[in-house]
C-alpha cells in the first residue's frame, strides 16, 4: 500500500498481530466479535505492543465493512509519524 509492505500474522513482544508494517511501526488488528469477550487480554496486548514503539490500529470486521473507508484509515495512519491515533 503506497509503497509500504505489510506482513501477516507478525509476532511482536510475544503477541501476534494481524498485519504489521515495520517501516511505519504500525500494527493493524481486525477486531471481530471475539474481541468483546477478551477485551482484558487485548488491552494488555496493546499496552505491551505500544511500549515496544508500535502503533496499533484497530478495524472492526463484523458484518459489512466499508473497505474503502478502512483503506483510507490505514493510509492516514501511515502518513502520521506519531503515537497511537
Amino acid at each position: 500500500m503506497d509503497g509500504f509492505h505489510f506482513r501477516r500474522q507478525q509476532v511482536i513482544e510475544g503477541y501476534v498481530v494481524d498485519f504489521y508494517c515495520a517501516a511505519a511501526k504500525l500494527a493493524i488488528e481486525l477486531d471481530g466479535g471475539v474481541h468483546q469477550e477478551q477485551w482484558k487480554y487485548d488491552q494488555s496486548r496493546d499496552k505491551t505492543i505500544i511500549r515496544a514503539g508500535v502503533r496499533v490500529l484497530k478495524i472492526p470486521n463484523e458484518g459489512m465493512i466499508d473497505v474503502e473507508a478502512a483503506v483510507d484509515y490505514i493510509r492516514e495512519a501511515l502518513r502520521q509519524k506519531q503515537p497511537n491515533p
